[in-house]
């Protein structure tokens, strides 16, 4: 029953029926003989590395499972730092301000209500998957017996570490310098009846309030779907999804705001509206943010996921900083940071990672990023983005195929010519840009029978073609 909760990079499934009450507990036992496993290992066996913090979402299953994950923890010995209703960028940053072992969120991120699971995370908030610990803790939560195990014996403290998690992310307002604006931005935030519900009020005020001194050009923030104790869900916390954008827009246009933000269900991913009610591409931000970034640290490394525009690569060239394609998902952008020192990462799905914040992913980061850079130029977000959205892209196509090796080695064949250049960073890459306008990346799902297309040509009549032309060699095509 564990396999089918634990995932390559965290733990999750619908509850009670697949994520259960005993997994929770089981899942405790296994992180802290896991923590332990660590702490004698490295030889920093001292209380902080025996102690790890824990938070949760709003999801009904909440409590209830975090009760049991502390149970589970305690009695290996391990201490428990308890932060109560948090977004899981708390947790990364409670885990570095406390020095502790490592942190344990309970969430599904994104997934509907009936959904719960478990992010964890090791020391200075590594991510902890399959290959970097999560594989150790599914085999010690499987021999988990509450027959044969101790009795609690580490110790639980709640903590509130709001006020400074505020301080540190409103930092990231000013870090360019002071406004150049003489009047003040108008903000829509959706928070998605989740999480950011009750991160917003407490980092940036209902109001805005909270960034007086931050923020000298001033704000009206607006609010919707902020309430996240009735389990009732206006749209679904996941913004990745067209349609979960639409209120967000809506809100822009019928309060002429200059910026909208919408927000996950945990809060560590937003996606961003510009003036015009328009959803910027994750990878065109990606490039926008570098490039203003860049001004304060010349010549930094900018990490970025492989399946962006070309123009993120192009952009920061030519800002002078140095570009790195990363993987996708978290843990490979994390450790991409970390390998180049890189101040700064974007990824297609609404994570944007900053080395300041310990190399961690902040919706609330990104948020407080784009205020200060929106409060720092007198020209609007939609005439910011327009010169960066300069190609033409497919967005992810997916695409049904029982034997997805076999079909990329066809693809290759088929597909690159003498001039491409082709490399299997993650999954294939054929990269035709300078001689014919267009390049593709092929990945394989990691949990189902798909083939996923990114595509991008300097016109659409190019990109049709070449989607057209490589389609069929990938199967049959999912239409949303």
């Amino acid at each position: 029953m564990l396999g089918r909760v634990f995932k390559a990079y965290d733990i999750r499934g619908t509850y009670p029926d697949l994520l259960t009450d005993r997994m929770a507990w089981q899942v405790g036992v296994g992180t802290g003989r896991f923590v332990l496993e660590v702490a004698k290992a490295t030889g920093e066996n001292t209380p902080m590395m025996r102690t790890v913090v824990v938070g949760r979402d709003m999801r009904d299953s909440g409590p209830t499972l975090t009760e049991q994950l502390i149970d589970g923890l305690t009695r290996t010995g391990v201490s428990v730092i308890d932060l109560g209703l948090v977004d899981t960028p708390m947790i990364y940053f409670a885990i570095n301000h406390l020095g502790c072992a490592g942190g344990v969120m309970v969430t599904a991120s994104h997934n509907p209500p009936n959904w719960n699971g478990f992010k964890i995370a090791g020391p200075k908030a590594r991510p902890i998957g399959e290959a970097t610990g999560l594989a150790d803790i599914r085999k010690h939560a499987a021999m988990a017996d509450m027959r044969t195990i101790d009795e609690p014996s580490g110790r639980v403290e709640q903590r509130d570490l709001w006020k400074p998690y505020a301080k540190h992310v409103r930092h990231f307002v000013r870090e360019g310098g002071p406004a150049t604006r003489n009047k003040p931005l108008k903000v829509v935030v959706d928070a998605s009846n989740a999480m950011a519900g009750t991160m917003i009020p407490k980092v940036f005020g209902m109001k805005g309030e909270l960034l007086e001194g931050y923020l000298d050009c001033g704000i009206e923030l607006i609010t919707v779907n902020m309430d996240n104790t009735s389990g009732e869900y206006a749209h679904a916390p996941n913004p990745l999804v067209k349609s979960n954008m639409r209120m967000t827009q809506e809100a822009v246009i019928e309060n002429d705001a200059d910026v909208g933000f919408c927000f996950d269900g945990d809060a560590d991913r937003c996606m961003v509206v510009d003036d015009e009610a328009m959803i910027i591409g994750c990878d065109h931000l990606t490039a926008l943010l570098a490039t203003d970034a860049l001004t304060r640290h010349p010549g930094a490394a900018i990490v970025y996921d492989l399946r962006s525009s070309k123009a993120v690569e192009e952009d920061v060239r030519k800002a002078g900083g140095k570009p790195v394609r990363g993987r996708v998902g978290h843990v490979f952008m994390k450790a991409a940071m970390a390998e180049h020192d890189a101040v700064f990462g974007g990824e297609l799905s609404g994570h944007f990672y900053f080395q300041d914040n310990f190399n961690a992913d902040s919706g609330a980061i990104a948020m407080a990023t784009v205020l200060g850079l929106l409060a720092r130029n007198k020209k609007k977000l939609s005439q910011l983005i327009k010169p960066i959205a300069r190609y033409t892209q497919s967005g992810e196509l997916n695409f049904t195929n029982e034997e997805p090796q076999e079909a990329i080695h066809k693809l290759e064949e088929e597909i690159a010519t003498d001039d491409a250049v082709v490399d299997n960073l993650d999954g294939i890459t054929i990269d035709c840009f300078q001689k014919e306008g267009w390049w593709i990346n092929v990945r394989m799902s990691n949990t189902e029978p798909l083939l996923r297309l990114n595509a991008e040509a300097k016109d659409r009549q190019t990109l049709n073609r070449l989607v057209d032309r490589v389609g069929p060699l990938l199967g049959k095509r999912v239409e949303h």
